[in-house]
C-alpha cells in the first residue's frame, strides 16, 4: 500500500473502532508500520475530523513528523512493534467490558476456548502506570511478547495484527470474551479449560479458516 493508503486505512479503522463502540469518545488509537517507524492517530483529535494529513509519521527512534501532535500512547506502540515485528498494527481501545476487567485487575484466563484466538492460555493483564510513559511502554511491551492482545491495569486494551483490519477484529474479540467472562462471574467461580486442552487449540488455530494449504 501507499503511504497514502495507509493513512487512510487507519483513519478508516479509527473511525471503525469508534462506530463499533469500542472506544468512547476520542479515546483510543491506532497505528500502523511504515518505512521503518509508524503512522499514528493524532492526540485528541475527533475521529471523524481526521483527514489524512493529520495522521503522524513517526520513526523508531520516537522522533515525529507533520503538522499534529502524535498520539500521547505512542511510546508502547513503538514498544510493542519493537517486541513484535510479526506484527503491523495496533488498536487500543477502552472498551466497555476489557476496560471493566482491567480495572478490576482481572485477567482473562481460559474460560471459553476462543481466549486462544490471542494467542495463548490467556489474555493477561499488564501492571497500570501513568498513561503516555516509558513505563507502561514496557508494561506493554511484556504483555504482548506471547499474545496478540492484553489488558492493561486501569486503563484498557491493546490489540495488535498482521494487518489494521486484524487488529480491529482482535480487539473486538477480546471485548466480546471480556463482556462473556464477566458475565460468567455474575454466576461464580469460571470453570477454567487445562492446560492440554488449550494448546491442543491453539495449535488447531493455526490452520483456522482459509489459511494457505502446506
Amino acid at each position: 500500500m501507499t503511504e497514502l493508503e495507509l493513512r487512510l486505512s487507519v483513519i478508516a479503522t479509527a473511525r471503525a473502532m469508534s462506530q463499533r463502540g469500542l472506544s468512547p469518545g476520542r479515546s483510543g488509537n491506532v497505528s500502523c508500520r511504515w518505512a521503518g517507524g509508524m503512522l499514528i492517530t493524532p492526540s485528541g483529535m475527533s475521529y471523524d475530523a481526521i483527514e489524512p494529513a493529520d495522521i503522524v509519521t513517526m520513526t523508531a527512534d520516537g522522533s515525529s513528523t507533520g503538522t499534529r501532535k502524535p498520539s500521547s500512547e505512542w511510546r508502547f506502540h513503538l514498544a510493542a512493534y519493537a517486541q513484535r515485528p510479526d506484527m503491523q498494527a495496533i488498536v487500543h481501545t477502552h472498551s466497555m467490558h476489557a476496560t471493566v476487567l482491567a480495572c478490576a485487575h482481572r485477567s482473562i484466563p481460559a474460560f471459553h476456548y476462543m481466549v486462544a484466538a490471542a494467542g495463548g492460555r490467556d489474555i493477561p493483564l499488564v501492571p497500570y502506570a501513568t498513561f503516555g510513559t516509558e513505563a507502561l511502554s514496557r508494561h506493554v511491551a511484556n504483555g504482548v511478547s506471547e499474545r496478540n492482545a492484553c489488558l492493561m491495569a486501569n486503563h484498557g486494551q491493546i490489540a495488535m495484527g498482521a494487518t489494521l483490519s486484524a487488529a480491529l477484529e482482535m480487539a473486538a474479540d477480546v471485548e466480546v470474551l471480556a463482556e462473556q467472562y464477566w458475565k460468567v462471574l455474575q454466576l461464580g467461580p469460571a470453570h477454567v479449560l487445562p492446560d492440554d486442552e488449550m494448546d491442543r487449540v491453539i495449535e488447531r488455530f493455526k490452520s483456522y479458516g482459509q489459511k494457505a494449504q502446506g
